[in-house]
């Protein structure tokens, strides 16, 4: 069976940046299972899968337009230490919080004195990212999963 919009498919993957970095990886885990068409992965894997077997493998670049975008600087801003009153911060550090989107991840960008730069980009913002991929498994969705736009598995809680 091939990968078409409304298929549920389970891949094995392992992502590196354009540096070799490892930045995450199914091996050795379960494989990744999503439901295709529904906007549950990054566009440009998405792309690169439609129209794959069972047993394929393939190596796919993305840019960071068919990833997590590109980054943007409206996205970052200074704020004063006393958000973070009480608390030991760092630069790199990430809260979840609510940015303009909706929730999001946000990071301790920089510190100087009591302004604190944050970055409400994704952190893989401006990422080419680079994907070894194996589909593991095609299959038609149910309609259950259709309905609620993504894969059910074990453990999944019906809504």
């Amino acid at each position: 069976m091939q990968i078409t919009d409304k298929t549920a498919v389970s891949i094995h993957y392992t992502l590196t940046d354009n540096g070799g970095e490892q930045l995450d990886s199914s091996i050795g885990a379960e494989p990744l299972v999503y439901l295709h068409g529904a906007g549950n992965i990054i566009p440009g894997l998405e792309n690169a899968l439609t129209g794959r077997r069972i047993g394929e493998k393939l190596n796919v670049t993305i840019a960071p337009e068919q990833a997590y975008g590109v980054i943007d600087e409206n996205m970052t801003q200074v704020v004063s230490r006393k958000m973070f009153e009480g608390m030991d911060i760092e630069i790199g550090m990430q809260f979840h919080a609510d940015v303009s989107h909706g929730s999001g991840v946000i990071t301790i960008a920089e510190i100087n004195g009591d302004d604190i730069t944050i970055d409400g980009n994704h952190p893989l913002a401006g990422v080419t990212l680079n994907f070894d991929v194996e589909v593991v498994d095609v299959r038609p969705a149910t309609d259950d999963e259709l309905a609620h736009g993504h894969v059910h598995g074990s453990g999944c809680e019906h809504h």
